[in-house]
């Protein structure tokens, strides 16, 4: 299992490449006539459909320059949405997931053909299931391979076909998979699981699955990477004395200790109490923004109250200072 840290990045963009075969090749040079098994035709418009059926057009001809073998290519790829709590994406978990996915034909497994029956090599050509040509020269003189028209590119040609999955050699399925979702996963983190995307055809290597994390969101921290913040408000006289509050987090009650003259903004950290990193040990803090209210109506003693202590630190008439901002 890998996990891809990759932002908003779709599967297609994983960095996981197509396998494909070694056949269907474009060669250089002139070949002799028992190297093909259709005849050559006259040089055609680059800009027309090949002459012919099972050659691909020009700019397909690359595909072939790699050994691409068409309908041997890996299963497709699959992608799945899961969503998860802020503490399941912290602390990690363990999911079944549910897909549906093509899977290996359970009556032929995977060979399209009847029980107790075999494929047959093409008419065509025994070989790699491939025909050629020459094309036109853009650099030189190529051989371009094509599909066998008579086999699709399997160089063999079912006589009696499977009769649950019509000789493709897969059906669709229901399956539950489980997954271990790693610690310090945050949303559009992808995880491949290799191979468990949809089953290639006649044997051919399935596909990935891709899972893209979804966190929720919580109502009490907001996560900015591995911190988690949260605010809190305290009244003016606690600020100024100081206290201890008990606060939840995601490991459970803890204790924020509110020095005295705390002002309005100022940031408590409770170092080790976020997330845990991903695919490294330690975790990333949470961070307490304290807001201090002011009381918006006294009755008369606590105006009496507050006027003394306003004249205990001369501040009947603060004067300032102001600065820039």
């Amino acid at each position: 299992m890998a996990v891809l840290e990759q932002q908003g990045c779709p599967p297609s963009a994983s960095a996981v490449t197509q396998g494909y075969g070694t056949a269907g090749q474009i060669q250089a040079g002139v070949m002799a006539a028992n190297d093909y098994c259709s005849p050559l035709s006259p040089p055609w418009d680059a800009s027309q459909d090949p002459p012919g059926p099972g050659f691909p057009r020009l700019s397909d001809l690359l595909g072939h320059l790699f050994g691409a073998v068409p309908g041997m290519r890996r299963g497709p790829d699959l992608g799945i949405r899961v969503e998860l709590d802020l503490a399941e994406c912290a602390f990690g978990t363990t999911r079944e997931l549910t897909v549906d996915t093509m899977v290996a034909c359970p009556t032929c497994s995977g060979n399209p053909a009847e029980p107790l029956t075999y494929p047959e090599p093409c008419d065509i050509r025994d070989g790699p299931g491939e025909i050629r040509q020459l094309v036109p020269p853009v650099i030189g003189q190529v051989m371009a391979s094509g599909v066998g028209p008579g086999c699709d590119g399997y160089a063999r040609v079912l006589a009696s076909p499977c009769l649950d999955c019509n000789g493709a050699g897969w059906a669709r399925a229901r399956r539950t998979i489980k997954v271990r979702i790693p610690a310090g996963v945050a949303d559009v983190t992808q995880i491949q699981l290799p191979g468990e995307g949809e089953a290639g055809r006649s044997g051919a290597p399935a596909g990935d699955l891709f899972l893209e994390i979804a966190q929720r969101p919580h109502p009490i921290f907001e996560r900015r990477g591995d911190d988690l913040h949260c605010t809190v408000f305290i009244p003016m006289v606690a600020a100024a004395l100081g206290v201890t509050l008990s606060a939840d987090s995601l490991d459970g009650p803890a204790d924020i200790d509110i020095r005295p003259g705390t002002q309005s903004g100022q940031v408590v950290p409770l170092d080790g109490y976020g997330v845990r990193h991903l695919n490294r040990e330690g975790r990333g803090d949470l961070l307490v923004h304290v807001m201090v209210e002011t009381p918006a109506s006294l009755d008369p003693e606590q105006r009496r109250l507050l006027s003394e202590l306003a004249m205990l630190r001369g501040e009947e008439l603060p004067a300032g200072p102001f600065v820039l901002g």
